[in-house]
């Protein structure tokens, strides 16, 4: 085949069954201009080209490059039973790294910020994702972010989102597979799994945010059963005290905790306004030296469920469940290929695509069709009647 930008656009001419004039007449280009394009007289426009791609079923960036879509590296520590699901990752993240190809090649790529300092403590060391969710809150902070008990868990995904230049979706996961985190030049990308355990799935993102501050996701990184104190591996440990310390940040928890009468009932208040689970807050009390073992072993038997119902919270509880397998796009990878429609950049595929629907159902969507008017003008003169 011609490895060149026409070489590729004759083979996707070739592919359809089509003549180039039927070709040029169904991407809706003229078939002179197609015809200057494929013999180098003119260049293809960044529309022409998402046309031609979206007709013939692939990327901008082969028609261009010859490069197929990145395909995720699964992490060497990716558990036997993950791996297994390696094709249903890989359709995942085809929508996600698809959508960030598409932007690229556009140069709509969202700015990626600093991160903060790792530090050079092994990553065992509890202290070293202490200091790494410090370092968290203060650029936090500094973007004018409230406080982690002020934010609900969306406000807190879009603020994540906003300091740290990541992109958080909620979807359906493979089986098994609670969180994804991955990064690579032009994006940084968590996936947790739609679940009505939303408090799991609140530690999910946390985890695995921790993961992409460390650098430790230049392969996929997948996650199964993420819960506090369950993961041996050095880089867990760090991403769960980073979770930990910056969900329950140890200055609000000591100050909260310590204005409590320490009864049940005030851990259960805890539970509700720090939206954790009660083994999460007991075992980071215990962390903390605020309850001992005793105490720790019996307030985590308690649910979520029991402690909201004890704080009068369960609509809140519910609400929160139902939010939770709602499924959630970053609005900032969406936002950019819609801007690259509006301004004839794109189609609409590559947004249609991340947001799994059709593309003629996106489109009445984002634009209606208009009412059909009365012919007669004269219909719309005279004066207004009021009529009860």
């Amino acid at each position: 085949m011609d490895e060149t930008v026409s070489g590729r656009v004759r083979a996707v001419i070739h592919a359809a069954s089509l003549s180039q004039a039927a070709f040029a007449d169904h991407v809706g280009l003229s078939p002179d201009k197609l015809s200057k394009s494929l013999s180098g007289i003119r260049r293809f426009t960044s529309l022409e080209l998402a046309l031609i791609a979206e007709a013939g079923q692939v990327t901008v960036d082969w028609l261009l490059t010859g490069k197929e879509p990145l395909r995720p590296a699964l992490a060497a520590r990716t558990s036997t039973a993950i791996a297994a699901g390696r094709d249903g990752i890989a359709e995942v993240t085809d929508r996600f790294t698809s959508a960030y190809d598409v932007l690229d090649l556009l140069g709509r790529s969202p700015a990626l910020p600093a991160l903060p300092s790792v530090g050079t403590d092994p990553p065992g060391n509890l202290d070293q994702g202490a200091a790494l969710a410090d370092a968290a809150r203060e650029l936090l902070t500094s973007a004018g972010a409230g406080t982690i008990a002020e934010q609900s868990t969306d406000d807190l995904l879009a603020s994540w989102e906003r300091a740290f230049g990541v992109d958080i979706a909620i979807t359906r996961l493979p089986s098994g597979v609670d969180g994804l985190a991955w990064q690579a030049d032009h994006f940084r990308l968590i996936l947790v799994n739609r679940t009505d355990r939303w408090t799991r799935q609140r530690f999910t993102v946390a985890h695995e945010l921790g993961h992409l501050l460390a650098r430790d996701a230049q392969d996929v990184l997948l996650e199964a059963e993420v819960a506090p104190g369950r993961q041996t591996e050095a880089s867990e440990i760090r991403a769960n005290s980073f979770a930990a310390n910056l969900l329950l940040p140890e200055d609000e928890l000591r100050a909260a905790f310590n204005a409590t009468d320490r009864t049940d009932d005030s851990f259960s208040r805890l539970v509700v306004r720090y939206r954790v689970s009660p083994s999460a807050l007991a075992a980071r009390l215990k962390a903390l030296g605020l309850i001992d073992q005793p105490a720790r072993d019996r307030l985590r038997r308690l649910t979520t469920a029991d402690c909201h119902a004890s704080a009068g919270s369960m609509r809140d509880y519910l609400q929160q469940a139902t939010q939770a397998e709602r499924e959630r796009f970053p609005l900032r990878l969406a936002g950019g290929l819609y801007s690259g429609y509006r301004e004839g950049d794109t189609t609409l595929r590559p947004l249609a695509a991340l947001l799994q629907t059709d593309v003629d159902d996106l489109l009445d969507l984002l634009e209606p069709p208009t009412p059909d008017l009365p012919n007669d003008v004269s219909a719309f003169e005279g004066d207004m009647v009021f009529q009860p």
